[in-house]
């Protein structure tokens, strides 16, 4: 069947839409010049876009400037947005040229649109609904564009915040399961002195809770909204009532405590914010990948490694050798860490990129960011039900590894001095024979003072 069209026009010429889309020349502009990623826009920034144009509509009803009548259909539309509709009409690609004006377009598009048919027009009318002179009342992309994307950025982080909550959780669970587990600690990989496995991953709850709070820090910053600013933020073209007003109402619609700039210069020019969000994203992916070659160092063997602790067996470890099962929960959390690493150089490099009034980056900045949320929210849910909580403690092998660990020789320091601790430790590992027997042997120690000094529960503070 021959599609029908409808053309639209713009400043660089005509073009032809399919009849029957919400988007318009603009969107369609866009799709054709940004095939990059393959993605369209995600969800949840196309419902930041709706709550922004409602809000922008309603500020601009309050102040005079836009009818009832369109302002009315403006919201509608918005509602309907927001409730699921029209999604597949928002068709840019998240990475794009111009500073996020496709992606503001593709809104304003859209919105009008179905605004006009609300009214009883026809799509393209756009003397009924104006993308930019009524949708975009007010506006820029140049605050419009940086307002989707810190809201979109906030709701994720809430998302995020929560898993995380859940592994401390499972952290601390696990440290209070194997405070009683002695183990051999161990410094550069080689044997150092005894630590209890629950004081492991306490230590490991412990940096998490840090890494918990440089993130609600940072994702406090996405509060501050340039909304009002237009385009290099003086507020041209805005009516003064709608300036002072929209941020408000967009905070009360959403029911999240956003705030204007007290400079939306600044806030239009610098993003610090991302930047500061980028650093907790990259920070938190290198301590839980850390962790995560602890679990796989603490699980290695099963026979012929550490085999301190068990890992849940998730799926089979190779086509070719019978019986092997890998680390794979851990091994994919590093993996998001690498890719977080170089993602931060990416909102580095492009919040740095800036000029003058304007950054023109803000798309890569933000698709990054996203990016970087959502695999760090889902990798943190996999490693917690998958791997974290399950994971039971190997005690026999923790044991005799201690009872084996010339490490013990440690203890003897105060009491023997560090040449003889030195030469019992070498006796030791030249024989095989266990630091406390040969203690007891040269008459280093009697019976009692082994059994006071060489105790290892009490060498890890108990």
């Amino acid at each position: 069947m021959t599609q029908a069209y409808r053309t639209e026009h713009d400043l660089v010429g005509e073009q032809r839409v399919p009849a029957g889309a919400y988007y318009g020349v603009h969107s369609m502009r866009a799709a054709e010049n940004f095939p990059i990623t393959g993605r369209r826009l995600p969800r949840e920034m196309i419902l930041s876009l709706a709550w922004i144009k409602k809000a922008c509509a309603r500020a601009n009803r309050e102040a005079g400037v836009l009818p009832d009548e369109i302002a009315g259909a403006i919201e509608a539309a918005c509602d309907e947005i927001l409730s699921g509709r029209l999604h597949d009409q928002f068709i840019v690609d998240p990475i794009q040229g111009g500073a996020g004006t496709s992606t503001n377009m593709n809104a304003n598009e859209v919105v009008a649109n179905r605004a006009i048919e609300l009214l009883g027009g026809r799509l393209g009318d756009y003397a009924r609904v104006s993308p930019n002179d009524h949708v975009n009342c007010g506006q820029s992309t140049n605050d419009v564009y940086p307002t989707c994307i810190k809201m979109t950025l906030y709701e994720a982080m809430d998302g995020l915040r929560g898993q995380l909550s859940r592994l401390i959780e499972a952290m601390e669970a696990n440290a209070a399961r194997f405070d009683r587990v002695v183990k051999m600690g161990r410094t550069q990989l080689q044997d150092a002195v005894p630590i209890r496995l629950g004081q492991e991953f306490g230590a490991y709850a412990a940096v998490l809770r840090r890494e918990a709070a440089r993130l609600e820090r940072a994702q406090g910053e996405m509060l501050v909204l340039n909304l009002g600013g237009t385009a290099i933020g003086t507020g041209m073209n805005a009516h003064a009532r709608y300036v002072e007003r929209v941020v408000h109402i967009l905070a009360a619609l959403t029911g999240v405590p956003f705030r204007q700039s007290p400079d939306l210069i600044d806030a239009t020019q610098n993003l610090d914010g991302y930047v500061a969000l980028s650093s907790a994203l990259k920070s938190l992916g290198v301590s839980l990948s850390k962790i995560c070659n602890d679990l796989r160092l603490m699980a290695s063997g099963p026979r012929d490694g550490l085999g301190e602790i068990v890992l849940p067996a998730r799926q089979n470890g190779s086509s070719i050798m019978p019986g092997k099962v890998n680390p794979v929960i851990p091994e994919v959390i590093n993996q998001i860490a690498f890719r977080l690493v170089g993602y931060d150089a990416t909102v580095t490099m492009a919040a740095e990129a800036g000029q003058l009034e304007l950054n023109a980056f803000e798309p890569v900045i933000f698709d990054t960011l996203f990016q970087g949320v959502t695999q760090l929210t889902r990798g943190i849910a996999t490693l917690t039900d998958h791997c974290v909580l399950g994971i039971a403690a190997n005690e026999a092998a923790c044991r005799d590894e201690v009872e084996r660990s010339i490490g013990l020789a440690t203890a003897l320091c105060p009491h023997i001095g560090y040449e003889a601790a030195c030469r019992l430790a070498c006796e030791a590992l030249r024989t095989g024979l266990p630091v406390r027997r040969l203690a007891l042997e040269s008459g280093l120690l009697d019976e009692q003072e082994a059994q006071r000094l060489l105790d290892p529960l009490l060498m890890t503070g108990e």
